[in-house]
């Protein structure tokens, strides 16, 4: 089975390409959703996050807005929390491999938004795959999105790698900033190529 890394900054139209490879029949791990379902009600994150970060949890749920500003342009309490939220999301993708591999799936995709910042080991995967746009789609995507604000945008730039350094390390760069219809026939190449 091959393992694809599929990566890129806020707002590069990640979200769009992951779309494509599930229309395709890929199977799709989203690191986010991993997340996310980890902090919903009942989650196994909720309760180690919040001794971590008193005031965080909130009807069974950790209040996302409440950590954010806890963490955000904090490093060191940003750690803290990924020593919580990593190892359950590579849980989690263990298993969706494993689930994968045994129904005999030709292909994976593995969505994670910081694959490079998060220093994994780049072994694991057959190919990586970079979305990336001009920084002014990036910015325009980003900004219309409730809640954003510049120097929130500013805020996870910095804790993101340069675009163009992802690009560099690519095996691959899906470009969204032309058309959807071109990002989509990127990705339908690459899964249909031999």
């Amino acid at each position: 089975m091959k393992v694809w890394g599929l990566t890129g900054s806020i707002g590069m139209g990640k979200s769009t390409a992951a779309r494509a490879f599930r229309r395709l029949g890929v199977p799709i791990f989203d690191a986010d959703a991993a997340v996310h379902a980890l902090q919903s009600p009942g989650g196994r994150a909720v309760r180690p996050i919040a001794r971590e970060f008193p005031g965080t949890e909130r009807d069974g749920a950790t209040d996302r807005e409440a950590l954010r500003s806890a963490v955000l342009g904090q490093p060191e309490a940003l750690k803290r929390l990924e020593r919580i939220i990593h190892p359950l999301v590579r849980e989690a993708q263990a298993r969706f491999l494993a689930r994968w591999r045994g129904r005999g799936a030709r292909l994976v995709v593995l969505d994670i938004p910081l694959l490079f910042e998060t220093r994994r080991d780049l072994r694991e995967f057959d190919k990586i795959l970079v979305v990336s746009a001009p920084a002014a789609v990036q910015r325009t995507r980003v900004l219309r999105r409730g809640g954003m604000t510049e120097a929130r945008l500013a805020a996870i730039r910095a804790r993101q790698m340069p675009d163009a350094e992802k690009r560099r390390r690519a095996d691959v760069v899906i470009r969204t900033g032309l058309s959807r219809h071109h990002a989509q026939a990127r990705v339908r190449r690459l899964v249909l190529a031999p």
